[in-house]
């Protein structure tokens, strides 16, 4: 799997110009995505979707959005939103980290690292770690339900934007 010329001249057709940053973003998405194999095209494409949306469209792990004085004042703080899918609560901030071997408990910030970040992201989604939903429940062989398959990340939020997104980025990936 790859993200063709043909695959970005679709994107920018569709949401306009995009930054190198953000080129490098999906590329390095893309990449992390095309390692498992087990990945199908509508899959990778919503994880770039849930990204596009939960970054504001910028493809790099972010921190949530928010001043110093609003983020203190969340009851999950210091386990605020990081990365790709904005990775929230101590509980999962733990559980995460002992996935992945990492120590996210005590320095959570860890999760804006890109290749932490994308892990989280696809490993998360294909396993059911936020909501306890994953991909498979929504997209696999012939069903894609790009609408429902918000449930993996947050409820019905934005579900409907985040399925149009989805659709724009199975037409890219698929593209040459």
């Amino acid at each position: 799997m790859k993200m063709t010329a043909g695959g970005f001249s679709i994107l920018r057709q569709k949401f306009g110009s995009l930054s190198q940053s953000q080129v490098n973003g999906i590329n390095h998405i893309v990449t992390a995505i095309d390692q498992d194999k087990s990945i199908s095209y509508p899959q990778a494409a919503y994880m770039l979707a849930t990204t596009w949306h939960e970054t504001n469209r910028t493809m790099q792990p972010v921190k949530e959005f928010g001043s110093d004085f609003y983020l203190r004042s969340k009851p999950y703080y210091p386990y605020i939103g990081y990365g790709y899918v904005q990775l929230t609560w101590e509980p999962n901030y733990r559980k995460v980290g002992q996935k992945l071997g990492l120590d996210l408990l005590n320095d959570p910030e860890l999760a804006l690292k890109p290749d932490v970040a994308v892990k989280i992201m696809i490993q998360g989604m294909k396993e059911g770690w936020f909501t306890g939903k994953k991909l498979s429940d929504y997209i696999y062989q012939s069903k894609k339900d790009y609408i429902s398959a918000r449930r993996i990340i947050n409820g019905t939020d934005k579900a409907l934007l985040i399925a149009g997104y989805a659709d724009t980025f199975e037409k890219a990936l698929r593209s040459w």
